[in-house]
């Protein structure tokens, strides 16, 4: 499964974690060095929600900026009722 939103096409980017070391010059320092560089992922926050449009209800995986934004319609939720 791909972690893609299926609206605006946001996915899994890659970038750099970098560490430091020292004290920062504005500090009394002489300044901050670079120790490693390492790859890291940046993992946006997909979730599978089922929405309503025109071809019925289905599930559909959506970052949560497209929720907030209000590009989906929730299907209406039935109850049953119970009679005795």
């Amino acid at each position: 499964m791909s972690r893609v939103c299926e609206f605006c096409g946001k996915r899994t980017t890659a970038g750099r974690s970098i560490s430091r070391r020292g004290l920062a010059k504005s500090k009394g320092g002489v300044g901050k060095k670079v120790t490693g560089i390492t790859k890291r992922t940046f993992k946006p926050n997909i979730q599978k929600v089922r929405i309503q449009d025109e071809h019925g209800v289905h599930k559909v995986k959506i970052c949560t900026q497209c929720m907030r934004c209000g590009f989906l319609t929730k299907p209406a939720i039935h109850t049953q009722k119970v009679e005795k």
